[in-house]
């Protein structure tokens, strides 16, 4: 309840999946997400993010819907998410392929992914994309300069070997516990750096 005893409404955010490698990364954000009081997840998920959803950890749409208030179809350039009057407190795109990228910097807003994304920069919320490629050439790290003059957040997952990961979820849930903090959203998925142990051995 909010101080004048009305309902407080939920904070929206809004997930897309492309079709780089680690949609496991789409898909822990959601979970996280699923399980936060307060939070409404929309999610939208590319043509190429199904065929990787698919081969990488053999999920059907059917698996995504229970973790999130509205799955969108990608090809529905009429679906809420494509209005600035839709109101979303934030977009990741996880993992976002360099396509996806592209698209975002040059503003073809051609699915809804980039149309949610072009959306989200013009109404000045925070879009954290989560590009995925290695090595890069000059297009790729021009796309990632123009997206962040436009005033996107680029955030490449990157294992935090300083926190001593134990597990493969260890190393994704760091990367996915950047993205809430970027968010604003809090959350105990993984730990937080303390410092250095300067103690003598």
């Amino acid at each position: 309840m909010s101080d004048t005893g009305q309902p407080t409404a939920p904070r929206r955010l809004l997930v897309a999946i492309t079709g780089a490698s680690g949609a496991v990364y789409g898909l822990r954000l959601l979970q996280a997400l699923s399980e936060m009081p307060g939070v409404q997840t929309h999610a939208v998920v590319s043509d190429a993010g199904w065929l990787t959803l698919r081969h990488e950890l053999n999920l059907a749409p059917e698996a995504l819907r229970p973790l999130v208030h509205t799955l969108h179809d990608a090809a529905n350039l009429g679906a809420g998410p494509a209005s600035g009057s839709f109101r979303c407190q934030g977009m990741v795109v996880a993992p976002c392929s360099m396509r996806t990228l592209a698209a975002i910097a040059h503003g073809l807003s051609d699915n809804l992914v980039t149309r949610a994304a072009d959306v989200v920069l013009k109404e000045r919320r925070p879009l954290v994309l989560m590009a995925r490629e290695t090595p890069l050439h000059l297009g790729h790290l021009r796309n990632m300069t123009a997206v962040t003059e436009m005033g996107a957040i680029v955030c490449p997952p990157m294992p935090a070997f300083y926190l001593h990961p134990q597990s493969l979820d260890d190393i994704v849930d760091a990367s996915v516990a950047r993205v809430l903090d970027l968010l604003d959203v809090p959350h105990t998925l993984s730990s937080r750096w303390q410092g250095l142990d300067t103690a003598p051995a």
